[in-house]
């Protein structure tokens, strides 16, 4: 039988969104991306990889 994998998703202080577990990601162009580690995602709007979190909050002393 195969073991369950749960999705959490965790908000930080002033920084990303930290998504632990395996996910899918459709990209606008349609292509796809699998990722089965954390995954960290841009909340502040300023990353230059977007839709992942390079790090650009704490320049932009990101507040949320």
């Amino acid at each position: 039988m195969e073991e369950e994998k749960n999705t959490l998703v965790e908000v930080m202080e002033n920084g990303p969104l930290l998504v632990y577990g395996s996910i899918k990601i459709t990209k606008p162009d349609g292509s796809e991306e699998t990722k089965s580690k954390t995954t960290a995602f841009c909340r502040c709007g300023h990353s230059s990889n977007k839709p992942f979190c390079d790090g650009a909050h704490r320049k932009h002393d990101f507040k949320g």
